[in-house]
């Protein structure tokens, strides 16, 4: 099923193909997933059960670096599962839960690349985990997802280290988060002369 969706995508994904693919008759596809949508969640839960875990290189921007190159990778191979998929979540109700699903189980796996972060005293213990993963991978989704641009080996190390400029600098601190998400942070005072502090000083 996977082999039939990344290489012909949503648009050509057919019940009919996948059973021949796999060898069998129609009629037994559609007796274990009755349509499409049901074929694509099942896909999509299939692929969050694969083992794989986040980058441990001894660093946090190392870390970050060496997962937005396995995004790059996946984004950028012929035929990309991983752009089928997203495509498929866009027009079938069941896939676009069980993209949720496989999303949140990623994040959740990636959250202990923030925490050993703050274990070596990299970052802040409040870190907000989710919010800096976010900010440092989505330059790679939006340079090969959204402008369809060709991609770019330097941009996995600079999109995780300006992340992790901006989490050294307190961006993902829990003084930077108000009620009901993220907000602005309130430059603290300088006691010597009255004036805002920046998060480098403290």
């Amino acid at each position: 099923m996977r082999a039939e969706l990344a290489e012909s995508g949503h648009g050509g994904l057919t019940m009919e193909g996948v059973a021949t693919r796999a060898g069998v008759h129609r009629a037994t596809v559609y007796r274990r997933w009755r349509d499409v949508g049901g074929l694509l969640a099942d896909v999509i839960d299939a692929a969050g059960e694969m083992d794989w875990h986040p980058p441990d290189t001894g660093s946090l921007r190392g870390d970050l670096t060496a997962l937005n190159e396995e995004i790059q990778e996946s984004l950028t191979v012929r035929p990309s599962f991983a752009v089928a998929l997203m495509a498929a979540s866009y027009h079938s109700e069941q896939a676009a839960e069980a993209q949720t699903r496989l999303w949140e189980d990623r994040y959740g796996q990636c959250e202990v690349v923030v925490a050993r972060a703050a274990e070596r005293g990299e970052l802040r213990g409040d870190t907000d985990a989710r919010a800096l993963l976010i900010a440092a991978t989505a330059p790679v989704y939006h340079q090969l997802v959204l402008l369809r641009g060709a991609p770019d080996p330097g941009l996995p190390e600079r999109a995780a280290g300006a992340a992790v400029v901006a989490a050294v600098g307190g961006a993902f601190g829990a003084e930077t988060r108000t009620e009901g998400g993220q907000g602005s942070r309130t430059p603290k005072k300088n006691p010597a002369r009255g004036e805002p502090r920046t998060p480098a000083q403290g």
